[in-house]
């Protein structure tokens, strides 16, 4: 796919157009999308999500080309990718609950409860150092199942259990491929990070806990001196000795 798509990132980067210009290009298509289908426009709503999945195609292709590849590109283009999910959705449960009524939005809720937790999965474990990559039902796979509910509307309700289905299972997937890579690491492996290599934020806030950890066990040691010697006293009182 990227050898197909990389030229014609080249070609768009000439044309002055840039990647976050594509990210957002794709953002309002997903918004059109999903008025369309919750309007009960389902072929229109495939056509546009074709239309809308072009940009997102592209965008990595002429960040590539133009140099401009960054995190705070990655960060745009995750973050949409999550509230086009969002969109289409619940586009889809608006849909539902104009012609169905009952309980028939919560079939693409929860599809988009799943999504978000594979998303999570992958994000938490990589600020981790892990990888959380694959799975059955992706994304892009999860964008042509979509599409093909769209486009033969008699498959949009069995497209989604499958897709509700898989989605769960890839979830579990992630979970299972996190916690051996997370189990295989000791604890004792893992060094303290030294304060001389923290930013000043970090460092600030590892020295504010270790005051209050300290002022805890000041306030803790005190108040057991005070119980002691309040039991001291009544034992004298009543002519007691202590066993």
């Amino acid at each position: 796919m990227e050898r197909g798509v990389n030229p014609v990132g080249a070609a768009l980067r000439r044309t002055g157009i840039t990647a976050d210009h594509l990210t957002a290009t794709g953002l309002v298509m997903a918004g059109a999308t999903a008025i369309a289908i919750g309007s009960g426009r389902l072929f229109l709503g495939f056509v546009l999500l074709v239309l809308a999945a072009v940009p997102d195609l592209l965008d990595g292709a002429v960040a590539k080309a133009s140099g401009t590849a960054s995190s705070r590109g990655a960060f745009f283009d995750s973050v949409a990718d999550r509230v086009t999910d969002s969109l289409l959705l619940g586009g889809i449960a608006w849909h539902f609950a104009v012609t169905d009524g009952g309980l028939a939005p919560m079939l693409p809720l929860a599809v988009m409860g799943t999504s978000t937790l594979i998303s999570y999965e992958r994000a938490k474990a990589e600020s981790l150092g892990y990888a959380a990559k694959g799975g059955l039902m992706e994304r892009a796979e999860r964008i042509i199942a979509l599409g093909a509910g769209l486009a033969i509307p008699v498959l949009l309700v069995p497209v989604l259990w499958l897709m509700l289905v898989l989605t769960a299972f890839t979830a579990v997937q992630r979970f299972v491929k996190v916690w051996k890579q997370a189990s295989a690491d000791r604890p004792s492996q893992v060094a303290p990070k030294p304060l001389d290599t923290m930013p000043v934020a970090e460092r600030f806030r590892a020295w504010r806990n270790s005051q209050l950890v300290e002022r805890d066990w000041r306030a803790g040691a005190r108040w057991r001196v005070v119980r002691e010697q309040r039991r001291t006293r009544g034992r004298r009182a009543t002519g007691t000795r202590r066993p």
